[in-house]
């Protein structure tokens, strides 16, 4: 590959912060990004001075471990809050639902249709078609209870 040995320093520099960014979005966890940023901050210096391999693998250390530690830092401080904390918690979505009794709550167990599904129920006795609310659950087990 003789393109290869002329290819300028600093090209091989961005390519790779722009490799490790796609890698970041293709395998998220907060960690390959800051060593994009360290590679194309090194391109961007390498490119306006030029300096040997060894000062460039060396700053782009230096620049990965700064960059890598100022992020948790700042993540840190700063935590991600989703916007809903149950979107993949389908169980914990359910509380506060209303359910209908499918299979009669005997001795505190039946079943209840949340949604398009049937769930195992605790709760009070009930006999089929009774609406209840989920107050908690236990497990794949929903807590019913009378509706207010």
């Amino acid at each position: 590959m003789p393109w290869l040995e002329t290819l300028e320093p600093h090209y091989a520099w961005l390519a790779l912060g722009l490799i490790l960014a796609v890698a970041e979005m293709a395998i998220p966890g907060l960690f390959l990004i800051w060593m994009a940023g360290a590679a194309l901050v090194t391109g961007l210096i390498t490119w306006g001075a030029p300096i040997g391999l060894p000062a460039q693998i060396m700053l782009f250390a230096a620049l990965s471990i700064v960059a890598v530690f100022a992020g948790r830092r700042f993540l840190a401080a700063n935590p991600i809050v989703p916007a809903d904390p149950h979107l993949n918690n389908r169980s914990a979505r359910a509380v506060g639902q209303i359910v209908v009794v499918t299979q009669a709550i005997v001795n505190g167990e039946g079943r209840v249709r949340l949604g398009d599904s049937e769930w195992l129920a605790r709760g009070n006795d009930a006999a089929p078609g009774t609406g209840l609310k989920v107050i908690g659950v236990d497990g794949a087990t929903l807590l019913v209870g009378a509706m207010d």
